[in-house]
């Protein structure tokens, strides 16, 4: 279970990016954020964002257009 979760569902490249950046951005190093989006940008976005950060990419799945990212925040 996700220590937070951020839904940017309806959102549109780049605010759920964005939002996420945010959000880790207020969490302690540590602690796992659930972001879920329908922006099928999210797919490449998320995950090629956070092979340039300090965080950590748990898991990412897809099912009917939804998109679910569970990231541990990093230091």
């Amino acid at each position: 279970m996700a220590d937070r979760i951020l839904d940017a569902s309806g959102l549109r490249c780049p605010m759920p990016l964005l939002k996420t950046k945010l959000e880790l951005n207020a969490m302690n190093a540590g602690q796992e954020l659930e972001v879920i989006a329908t922006d099928s940008g999210s797919a490449r976005d998320i995950p090629a964002w956070l092979g340039m950060s300090s965080h950590t990419l748990v898991s990412q799945s897809e099912h009917h257009g939804e998109f679910r990212f569970v990231i541990k925040c990093g230091g």
